[in-house]
């Protein structure tokens, strides 16, 4: 609670399902390089990720960068509200399998039917987009156009990436490992077809935030990968339109 009235979140007047309010915050720098979308709690059964986003968002706050951050700590507020909370929001669509990748129609169904046997926690949806949720990041990617985006989830304890650029190859304990492409996946749609590069990070617990120091190291990591390998001004440009939706 201390944490997120530190954060002041703002409503976003974007709503759940539920009719939740979904809460973001900016932290602008004049003259900033780069734009960078921090988001957590894609999953609501994943807390540790909107909590990691909260205490980033402090951190944010504290080490200078030369950066437009912009942070949406729990984009699933009805999947973390529930008891117990859930990966899917109040429909039961999975997330991240809801943005519009190319060809969302075939490949989404062939992977939900084959490759996980209809397990409902990672049902994509009836179409794209079909979830206010997963709408309201897909505008929020439109306006802001950010340079960079970190998605923030648990369990896994790994690091993935997608995206034009070189990944980092770790952010604290945490080291690359890329999982693999998935339809729908925010990930797939930002990083490989929309050209923005998309951070993944897998906490090794969807309960059990990491230490303080931990998650210091892993933004100070973030940080010096994103002045060794985004700041450079050949590389700063507008992130690509894709109209393959």
């Amino acid at each position: 609670m201390q944490l997120c009235t530190q954060a002041q979140l703002k409503d976003s007047g974007a709503r759940s399902v539920k009719g939740q309010p979904i809460y973001t915050q900016d932290l602008p720098k004049a003259d900033a390089k780069m734009r960078v979308l921090v988001v957590g709690g894609i999953h609501g059964d994943e807390l540790s990720s909107a909590s990691l986003a909260l205490h980033w968002l402090q951190l944010a706050k504290e080490i200078p960068a030369d950066a437009h951050w912009r942070f949406v700590p729990l984009l699933n507020p009805d999947g973390l509200l529930m008891s117990p909370a859930r990966r899917t929001n109040a429909n039961g669509v999975d997330l991240n399998r809801n943005f519009p990748t190319p060809n969302w129609e075939r490949e989404a169904k062939i992977y939900w039917e084959q490759k996980v046997k209809r397990d409902p926690r990672r049902w994509p949806g009836p179409k794209p987009l079909s979830e206010p949720e997963s709408k309201f990041l897909h505008d929020e990617m439109e306006r802001f156009k950010p340079h960079l985006i970190v998605s923030i989830h648990a369990p896994y304890g790994v690091l993935d990436f997608d995206g034009p650029t070189a990944p980092p190859a770790k952010l604290g304990r945490l080291y690359l490992d890329q999982v693999g492409i998935f339809p729908g996946s925010l990930g797939n749609y930002g990083g490989v077809h929309k050209g923005m590069p998309v951070v993944t990070i897998e906490l090794p617990s969807a309960f059990r935030t990491p230490l303080n120091a931990e998650m210091r190291q892993m933004w100070l990591d973030l940080l010096r990968w994103m002045g060794e390998r985004l700041l450079k001004p050949a590389d700063i440009q507008a992130p690509r339109k894709n109209n393959n939706f």
